[in-house]
């Protein structure tokens, strides 16, 4: 650790750390079940009353909480959701990564990388974070990319035809993809995506609207490509001084309509899920907390809301 780390972790206890890193296998339910509860209300929303806005409206929501689940996916990669491991993987995949094309198995090798490695050359995320500042027109050009599905088909293509040669026995360099690719658990999480999404498109089916399902892969090939995006270049993109701890990765103060539309369960506190990657993602805002009111935060990377995070990403 450098100087800045030592001198945040001298004012914390053993104590104080130990009951931020508690495991609340409720509180795991709990993100889960919200998750869900807001695809299903979205749908129903549609279901109930389609037309355009609803249409647009559930897309939005349902993308973002497609990147819920996909947070979830990275809790589990942290052993955090379950204090079983087994179990805190199978919910990890099944509930999480599997049914967004995701495993948190391939995806474990990659973050711990990211995490152990964070703006060093051995980075594998560090392509995604020196890419910005950009101009207007293109940042312009990539969201109009995420929300016309082209980035979403290129990355449904791009997985598919990596997982296709690691599944016929070939090594492949994954590239940006937040996966470390093996056969087996390329294998899991084929079928795995396959059997979820054909359990949500039977139950949609059971209850008498199947073409809902068109909402849910929708937002995978559009909105939630956009929020993906924004989350990205928040966490450490256009950072004070990518040497320091508390300079090379930000923490948004969101509030409750960015919550809802880009940054769920938490995602927003990453400078303190790099302090330590332990801290489970609902104790993430109380940690914050402790380091605002000793102090610890001040010249830290930290930014008022998504408006001014964007802002700096824009030359």
């Amino acid at each position: 650790m450098g100087k800045s780390s030592k001198a945040w972790l001298e004012q914390f206890t053993t104590d104080e750390i130990r009951e931020l890193r508690a495991i609340r296998e409720h509180r795991a339910w709990l993100t889960l079940f919200v998750n869900y509860t807001l695809i299903a209300a979205s749908m129903a929303l549609v279901a109930f009353l389609p037309n355009v806005f609803t249409v647009v409206f559930a897309l939005f929501i349902i993308g973002t909480r497609q990147l819920g689940l996909a947070v979830v996916m990275h809790e589990s990669a942290h052993y955090t959701l379950f204090k079983n491991r087994k179990f805190n993987d199978f919910v990890g995949n099944w509930l999480a990564g599997y049914p967004i094309y995701l495993s948190a198995n391939m995806y474990r090798a990659h973050h711990l990388e990211h995490h152990a490695k964070t703006w060093t050359d051995g980075d594998p995320d560090l392509s995604l974070a020196t890419a910005f500042p950009v101009s207007k027109a293109s940042m312009a050009r990539k969201v109009m990319r995420d929300l016309l599905g082209i980035t979403g088909l290129k990355k449904l293509i791009g997985t598919t035809y990596l997982v296709v040669k690691v599944i016929g026995g070939e090594e492949v360099d994954s590239g940006t993809l937040p996966m470390r690719m093996e056969r087996r658990l390329a294998i899991r999480m084929v079928v795995g995506t396959v059997l979820t999404n054909l359990m949500l498109l039977g139950v949609l089916w059971a209850l008498g609207h199947p073409l809902l399902y068109l909402l849910w892969f929708g937002a995978w090939m559009t909105t939630n490509n956009l929020v993906a995006r924004i989350r990205s270049i928040a966490e450490h993109a256009v950072v004070p001084d990518p040497t320091d701890p508390i300079g090379q990765t930000r923490t948004v103060r969101a509030g409750w309509l960015e919550r809802l539309f880009i940054s769920p369960n938490f995602v927003q506190y990453h400078l303190e899920h790099h302090l330590v990657m332990t801290v489970p993602h609902y104790n993430l805002p109380k940690f914050h907390a402790m380091m605002r009111e000793r102090g610890l935060l001040e010249g830290a990377c930290v930014a008022d809301n998504y408006a001014q995070v964007l802002g700096a990403a824009v030359a």
